[in-house]
Formats: C-alpha cells, structure tokens, sequence
C-alpha cells in the first residue's frame, strides 16, 4: 500500500512541474493555483510513504519518478530532445529505482 502511496506521490510531483512550466511560460494565476496544490499532495504522501518505508529508499523512488516523469512530459508535450543519450538515462534512473523497490 505504501509504494502505491509513494507512486502517486512521484505522479503528483511530475504534474507540479509541468503546472510550474505552464506558469512559467502564460503566468495564469491557475497553472500557479494547480502548481501548488499538487506539489503540496506530493509532500504529503511523500511524508506518508516514508512513515513505513526507508527514508533513502522512499525518496529516491519519488524523486526518480519525478525526473523521469517530467522528461517523457517535456520530450512529449514541450518537443524537447528525444535523443538515445536521454533516452537511455532515462532506462537507467527506472532500473534504479526498480533495483531500489526490490531490495528494500
């Protein structure tokens, strides 16, 4: 249940920064509005997963799942870089954090 938890977590800080781009890029005040109510569900779950899972462990995942998460965002959505290097970065940081969840 908690990796779930931790999993929605990542999820609700992937759409943060893509609210934080969508600011960024029209300043309505609603991307600023949704930027901030996602990023705080992310901390909140985040805090809730590490009440059972390891620290380490429960942050590395989160963060990975943001990186890789608001990467696909950007080469989707943004028509950044889809180049093999990122690509394969990308495989990297999920076979990381997969090897994370395995061994804890």
């Amino acid at each position: 249940m908690m990796w779930i938890i931790l999993i929605c977590a990542g999820i609700f800080e992937m759409l943060g920064i893509n609210f934080l781009n969508a600011y960024v890029s029209s300043q309505k005040r609603i991307n600023l509005w949704l930027m901030t109510v996602t990023f705080v569900l992310s901390f909140v779950l985040l805090s809730i997963a590490m009440g059972v899972l390891p620290m380490s462990t429960a942050y590395a995942v989160w963060t990975g799942i943001g990186a890789v998460g608001g990467t696909l965002l950007g080469m989707v959505f943004y028509k950044e870089s889809t180049d093999m290097k990122r690509i394969l970065c990308i495989i990297v940081i999920l076979a990381s954090t997969v090897g994370l969840k395995l061994l804890s």
